[in-house]
C-alpha cells in the first residue's frame, strides 16, 4: 500500500539534524516528506539553536517567502529536470538575491540593500527546485574589511560559533574555537542541521577552513567553474562560490547543479567538467592514486606544511594517510618547492594596523597586493551595476558610513578598505600586474604544477586548510572530508572539535578530487554531528523572519 504524503512532519527515521542532502532528496522523491515540513522543522531548529539554546548565530536573516516558496513545490518530486526540488539550501550572505532578502556582506553600510537580479548561482539553485531558506552570517565582507577581525564576526550580524565549541572568551566576545573562515555561518548552519547544505565562497581559506572547523565536505573549485557574476567580491582573480555539506556525494550533487557557463562571467568559458560529478564515486577509486604529503623532515625549515604540526593534529594526518594507504594509495613524501610556497617578490604591501584590539596596532602588516588592488575595483561595480535600495554607491561611501557610526561599525577598525581606497580603482598599477603575475608564477609554476609533474601525482594532501594560500592563488581547486578531532586553542582546554583533510590538485580536476575524498570518506567513517543539538524540534515551535 503506497504511503500517504506527510504534509506536516518528518519523519523521524530521516534524522534530520543529520541527515545527507542526498537522503533528504530520496525522501522527497518518495514521498515521504514534503518541500513545506522540511522547510518548517529547519525553521523550528534554527528557532531553537541559532536563536536560542547555544544561540549559535549562523543565519544572518531568513527568506520571509521560504514557506510560500517550498508550497509551491510540494507536487513536485526531485528529477533530472529539477535535482534539488523542496531542498532547503541557506547562502552567505554576499550572494545576490532578487527577493525580498537583503545582499548585505554583514556591513551595517549595507543593512538593506537588495540586489537588482539573482546571482547566476542562485538561479540555478531556483531553477534546480531550491528552496532559498534564508542568508547565511558570514564574516564582514568575507574578511577582508580589517586586520584580525574574528572569523564569523560582522557588524550587522554579530558573531557566530563553533557549534562543537560554542564557548566565548570573556574579555572580547571572540571564540575560543573559531567558526572557521568568513563562510562561517554557511559552515555551521549545515554541521547544527540548520538546512539540507549550503552555498559559501572564497577567496583564500574561506570554504575550506570553515569546512574543516565544523566536520564538513567542501569543494573549493577551479575558478571559474561557477560563476562569479552577483558575489560581492574581494578579489576576482581569486573568488569562487562552493557547496557546504554533510557528504562528498552532496558536495557532488551540488556541483552538477552549479557548474554551468556564464556570459556575465568570461572565466566560465574555459571549464571542463564532467556530465555528472556523482559518477564514479566508488569506494576502490584511492586504488594506484599517487598522493602527495608535502613534508621531508630531512629538511625541517622547508617543511611548511607537516612540521609545525600540534600533537592531535599529527595523530589525525598519520591516521589519514595510514586509512590511504590500506586503501592502496602510494604515499610520496616530499617537500613543496620552497618558491611555490612563499610567495613571489612585491606580493605584498604595508598597511598601518589601527584594529583598537590589535596586540600589533600602529605598526605596519602586511596585506596581498592583489586583494588590495581587485578590492575597490570589484566592489564599484558590484555596487554601481548590482545594490538597489541603498545610498551606497562606492567603497568610499561605505568607509564614510563607517567612520560616522565607528562603535557599531569599527570595532575592528577598515584599515584593508582604507588602503584599497587609495588605489586607482582600475587596475591599471604597474605593481597590482607584477604581483598577480607573480601569485600565478609561485604558486602556480614553480609551485603546484612543479611538485605535481615531478612527482607524478594525482592529488596533493593538506592538514586542514593549509594548503589553501597555495591552491587559491593558483586558481586551483580542493576538496576537503573531515578526517578526526583535535582539541585546545590558544593554549586553553575545549571541548573535542574536528579536523578535516584537503585533496588539492590541477585545474579542473575537481571529479578526481571528489573520487579519492569519496573513497576515504567511506573507510574512515569520520564525520560526527555537534553534541547537543537533538532531534527534529516541532514545526509549530515558533520563529519570527528577520529579512
Amino acid at each position: 500500500m503506497k504511503q500517504p504524503i506527510r504534509r506536516n512532519a518528518v519523519p523521524p527515521e530521516l534524522g534530520l539534524e543529520d541527515a545527507p542532502m542526498s537522503d533528504i532528496i530520496e525522501a522527497l522523491a518518495g514521498g515521504r516528506v514534503t518541500a513545506t515540513a522540511l522547510t518548517k522543522t529547519y525553521l523550528a531548529r534554527i528557532a531553537a539553536y541559532d536563536r536560542g539554546g547555544p544561540a549559535l548565530n549562523s543565519v544572518r536573516a531568513l527568506n520571509p517567502e521560504a514557506l510560500a516558496i517550498a508550497g509551491k513545490l510540494d507536487g513536485i518530486r526531485p528529477s533530472a529536470k529539477r535535482p534539488l526540488a523542496g531542498v532547503p539550501i541557506l547562502v552567505k550572505d554576499n550572494i545576490a538575491t532578487s527577493d525580498r532578502q537583503p545582499t548585505t556582506a554583514g556591513s551595517l553600510a549595507l543593512e538593506g540593500a537588495r540586489a537588482r537580479r539573482d546571482a547566476t548561482v542562485i538561479k540555478l539553485l531556483r531553477k534546480a527546485g531550491a528552496v532559498i531558506l534564508g542568508k547565511a552570517n558570514l564574516t564582514e565582507f568575507a574578511n577582508f574589511i580589517a586586520f584580525e577581525m574574528p572569523s564569523g564576526y560582522s557588524s550587522l550580524g554579530g558573531q557566530v560559533k563553533n557549534p562543537y565549541a560554542p564557548a566565548l572568551m570573556a574579555d572580547h566576545d571572540v571564540p575560543v574555537v573559531t567558526p572557521g573562515g568568513s563562510s562561517a555561518g554557511s559552515a555551521v548552519a549545515v554541521a547544527a542541521g540548520l538546512c539540507a547544505a549550503s552555498i559559501g565562497t572564497e577567496t583564500s581559506g574561506s570554504l575550506l577552513y570553515p569546512a574543516s572547523q565544523n566536520g564538513l565536505v567542501t569543494v573549493k573549485p577551479t575558478v571559474g567553474l561557477i560563476s562569479r557574476a552577483g558575489i560581492i567580491p574581494i578579489a576576482h582573480s581569486q573568488d569562487t562560490a562552493g557547496p557546504m555539506t554533510r557528504t562528498v556525494r552532496d558536495s557532488a550533487l551540488l556541483l552538477n547543479v552549479l557548474a554551468a557557463k556564464d556570459p556575465r562571467d568570461p572565466a566560465t568559458a574555459r571549464q571542463r567538467r564532467p556530465a555528472d560529478y556523482t559518477a564514479g564515486l566508488a569506494r576502490d577509486a584511492m586504488k594506484g592514486a599517487r598522493i602527495g604529503v608535502p613534508s621531508d623532515p630531512a629538511d625541517p625549515l622547508n617543511d611548511r606544511y607537516y612540521g609545525k604540526l600540534q600533537p592531535g593534529w599529527v595523530k589525525v594526518m598519520t591516521e589519514a594517510i595510514k586509512v590511504m594507504e590500506d586503501l592502496g594509495a602510494v604515499i610520496v613524501r616530499a617537500n613543496m618547492p620552497t618558491s611555490g610556497w612563499i610567495g613571489g617578490p612585491g606580493t605584498g604591501m604595508p598597511v598601518l594596523n589601527r584594529n583598537p584590539l590589535s596586540s600589533n596596532r600602529g605598526n605596519p602588516t602586511g596585506a596581498p597586493i592583489v586583494f588590495v588592488y581587485e578590492l575597490k575595483y570589484g566592489l564599484n561595480r558590484y555596487l554601481t551595476d548590482w545594490a538597489s535600495n541603498t545610498d551606497i554607491k562606492t567603497m568610499a561611501d561605505i568607509i564614510a558610513f563607517n567612520a560616522a557610526n565607528p562603535k557599531k561599525a569599527m570595532r575592528f577598525g577598515q584599515d584593508l578598505f582604507l588602503a584599497a581606497d587609495l588605489t586607482k580603482g582600475d587596475l591599471s598599477e604597474r605593481e597590482y600586474k607584477s604581483a598577480r603575475a607573480m601569485d600565478l608564477l609561485s604558486a602556480r609554476t614553480r609551485g603546484m604544477d612543479a611538485y605535481m609533474n615531478q612527482h607524478k601525482l594525482d592529488a596533493v594532501l593538506f592538514p586542514g586548510s593549509s594548503g589553501c594560500v597555495i591552491s587559491a592563488k593558483a586558481g586551483y581547486p580542493s576538496v576537503l572530508v573531515p578526517a578526526g578531532f583535535v582539541s585546545g586553542a590558544d593554549g586553553k582546554e575545549t571541548p573535542d572539535y574536528p579536523l578535516g583533510i584537503s585533496f588539492a590538485g590541477r585545474a579542473w580536476s575537481e571529479h578526481k578530487l571528489l573520487r579519492l575524498a569519496y573513497a576515504y570518506e567511506q573507510a574512515s567513517q569520520m564525520r560526527k554531528p555537534p553534541p547537543g543539538l537533538p532531534a527534529p524540534i516541532s514545526p509549530a515551535s515558533p520563529l519570527r523572519f528577520r529579512p
